[in-house]
C-alpha cells in the first residue's frame, strides 16, 4: 500500500481531526446518525458488553444468559460501549437483537454508510475525545449529548465505501497476523503448564521410584515426597480480604482485587484504586499482606489465577482474593508452581461452585492435596524451571509486543482513512 494525500486539505475547526480534505462536510454526529432508545419486549439475541472485544470491532460470543431488558437493534446499527470508553467496544450489528446493558445504539441516516460509522467509533481520536469527555468521574461513562454534538468528516457516500472496503481488508491482514501471535502466545502457555505439571508431579529425576499418590488427577509421585492437604502445609489458615467496598481515592494505599492477578505475579498498574490509611488499618486486623505470600482468585472468571507477593510494600486485598501464607515446610515458589499446573487448577475448575458466578470456598481449597518433595528439591525445581522459563518468557514477551505493535498499526490505519490522512479510493479496488 501507497500511503498518499488527498489533493486538497482545508481546516476543518474539530481538535481531533483538524484538517479534512476540501471536498468533506462537517457535521454533527446527531445529523447523521439517529439515537435508538426503543426496549425489547422479548429476549431472541442478547448482546452484551462482555460480547465485544475492545477495539477489535468483534463479537466474541452470546450466550443468551441475559435478562431482555435491552435496547431493540437491527442489522447496520452500531453498539457502542458507553461504559470506560477507552476500551473502545463497538460492534456493527449483521443481526437484530437485544443491547444489554451500556450500550448506545446508533442507526446511520441514508447519507452514511454503516460500516464507515463504525470505523468512526474505534478510530483513537474519535475515542480518546469520547473518553476525555468522562473524566472526573468514578464511573466513566460516554453520553449520547456529548457524541451527537461531537462535529465529524463525512465524505460523500462513494467515498465512504471505498475506505470501508480498504479498511476491510487491511485490518483482515493485521487481525489475522494478530490471530497468529495469540495462537503462538497460547501454545507457549501451553508448553508452560506442560512443564510446570512435570517438574511438580515427577519431579527431576526421571529414574526415582514412585509410589501412588492416592489422588487420580495427580498420579504416580516420587517415592519420597509428601501428598497432603494445603492446609496443612501453611503457617495460617487461607483467609481473605474485607467482605465491603471501601471508599475509593485518588491516593492512598494500594488496593489489589482479581485484575491484577495473572501469570504469577501482581500487576500494581491494575489495581482496584487506592484506600485509606484508617481502611487499611482496618482490613489489616484480619490480614496484612507480607513478602512470599500468594493470592489465587476465589470468584469470578479467573478463578483458580495465582500470583506471588514479591514486594515490601505497603497494600491490602479485597475479598475475591484468597491468601496463602507458606509453612516451613514449602517454599512460596515451589508452592505456587504447584498451584498453577495444570493438574491443580483443574481440581479447583472440579470443586468451585456456581452462583452468578464461578467461585471456590477457601475451606474447600484447603482441603485440596499438593504434592511435597523435601526442601532442597523444592529449590532445584523452583531454579530448573525459571532456567526453561527464560526462553519461553522472551518468546512471549516478543509475540505480546507484536499484538501491541499490530493493534497499534491497526488503529492508526483506521484514523488515517476515516478523517482523510490518506487518500485511499484507488488502493479499495
Amino acid at each position: 500500500m501507497i500511503a498518499r494525500p488527498y489533493p486538497v486539505y482545508k481546516d476543518s475547526g474539530i481538535e481531533w481531526a483538524p484538517r479534512i480534505p476540501s471536498d468533506w462536510e462537517i457535521a454533527r454526529i446527531k445529523t447523521r446518525v439517529s439515537l435508538v432508545t426503543e426496549k425489547a419486549a422479548e429476549k431472541t439475541n442478547p448482546v452484551a458488553l462482555e460480547h465485544i472485544e475492545s477495539g477489535s470491532g468483534r463479537i466474541l460470543q452470546t450466550d443468551g444468559t441475559f435478562d431482555a431488558d435491552g435496547i431493540k437493534f437491527r442489522r447496520g446499527d452500531v453498539l457502542f460501549g458507553k461504559l470506560r470508553p477507552y476500551l473502545a467496544k463497538s460492534w456493527l450489528a449483521d443481526n437484530q437483537g437485544e443491547a444489554v446493558g451500556d450500550f448506545l445504539v446508533l442507526r446511520p441516516h441514508s447519507g452514511v454508510y454503516a460500516r464507515f460509522l463504525h470505523y468512526i467509533t474505534l478510530g483513537p481520536e474519535f475515542i480518546q475525545t469520547v473518553n476525555g469527555s468522562t473524566f472526573g468521574s468514578k464511573m466513566p461513562r460516554a453520553s449520547w449529548n456529548f457524541i451527537g454534538n461531537m462535529p465529524c468528516p463525512f465524505p460523500d457516500l462513494d467515498t465512504q465505501q471505498r475506505v470501508t472496503v480498504f479498511l476491510d481488508r487491511e485490518t483482515s491482514r493485521l487481525d489475522m497476523l494478530i490471530r497468529k501471535q495469540k495462537q503462538l502466545i497460547e501454545l507457549l502457555a501451553e508448553k508452560r503448564q506442560a512443564i510446570i505439571t512435570q517438574a511438580v508431579t515427577k519431579g527431576l529425576d526421571f529414574a526415582a521410584p514412585t509410589k501412588p499418590s492416592g489422588v487420580s488427577w495427580i498420579g504416580d509421585v516420587p517415592q519420597h515426597w509428601d501428598v497432603v492437604a494445603l492446609k496443612h502445609v501453611l503457617q495460617i489458615p487461607i483467609t481473605d480480604g474485607p467482605h465491603e467496598t471501601p471508599e475509593f481515592l485518588d491516593e492512598g494505599v494500594p488496593f489489589v482485587s482479581a485484575e491484577a492477578v495473572s501469570g504469577g505475579i501482581i500487576n500494581f498498574s491494575k489495581i482496584r484504586g487506592y484506600i485509606s490509611e484508617s481502611d487499611n488499618e482496618k482490613y489489616s486486623r484480619k490480614y496484612s499482606p507480607q513478602r512470599g505470600d500468594i493470592y489465587m482468585v476465589k470468584s469470578g472468571a479467573t478463578t483458580g489465577v495465582t500470583a506471588l507477593v514479591e514486594t515490601d510494600k505497603k497494600f491490602n486485598i479485597w475479598s475475591p482474593l484468597a491468601a496463602i501464607r507458606c509453612g516451613n515446610s514449602v517454599l512460596p515458589e515451589y508452592l505456587l508452581s504447584f498451584l498453577r499446573s495444570r493438574v491443580f487448577f483443574d481440581s479447583v475448575a472440579l470443586h468451585w461452585s456456581f452462583g452468578t458466578q464461578q467461585n471456590i470456598g477457601m475451606g474447600v481449597l484447603g482441603d485440596l492435596p499438593v504434592a511435597i518433595p523435601p526442601l532442597e528439591e523444592q529449590r532445584q525445581i523452583v531454579e530448573t524451571l525459571a532456567y526453561q522459563f527464560s526462553e519461553i518468557d522472551r518468546l512471549d514477551d516478543r509475540c505480546t509486543r507484536s499484538v501491541a505493535l499490530l493493534k497499534e498499526r491497526r488503529s492508526a490505519l483506521i484514523s488515517a482513512a476515516v478523517t482523510g490522512k490518506i487518500d485511499v479510493r484507488g488502493e479499495a479496488a
